[in-house]
């Protein structure tokens, strides 16, 4: 385990601690699922604080002196992820997540079933570009927005 979590992060003005991309990589090097971080994080960019989006990308993420290899790949993934929400929602891509040293060496496949060459095509062809430049496939559903995902209407109250 990590040191303690950061204290100063920012909050909303309702005194919401928000859950940025550097919050949500310390949360996984500390231990805790990536997809319970990371999941915390989209609900705060894609929910009731959109109109955070760019300080909840903004500050670079603290990747560990001698990172182990499943941190190193969430450093990556969140480098990506920055990178591809920023063009996906016409943000100003902060510097850090356009640095180089976030690549992998070797190819990374992310999913259910990735470790089947089938999947593995799959993914090749489906993961956005600003993913597959870093050696990663996790194919385009990986940020699916549940609240402009087609064909989803508003809750409807009935009498």
């Amino acid at each position: 385990m990590h040191a303690e979590l950061t204290a100063t992060l920012e909050h909303t003005e309702d005194g919401v601690r928000l859950q940025t991309f550097q919050r949500s990589f310390e949360q996984i090097c500390a231990g805790e699922d990536p997809w319970i971080a990371l999941g915390n994080f989209m609900h705060q960019f894609f929910g009731p604080y959109k109109q955070l989006r760019e300080e909840l990308v903004r500050d670079p993420i603290d990747v560990p002196g001698s990172p182990s290899l499943e941190e190193f790949r969430w450093a990556v993934f969140c480098a990506a992820s920055v990178e591809y929400l920023c063009k996906k929602y016409q943000l100003l891509c902060p510097p850090w997540a356009l640095s180089q040293d976030y690549t992998l060496k070797d190819p990374w496949y992310y999913g259910i079933g990735a470790d089947l060459p089938r999947v593995q095509e799959k993914l090749r062809t489906t993961t956005p570009e600003e993913f597959t430049k870093r050696n990663i496939f996790c194919g385009d559903r990986i940020y699916r927005n549940k609240y402009e995902f087609e064909g989803r209407e508003p809750s409807r109250r009935t009498a």
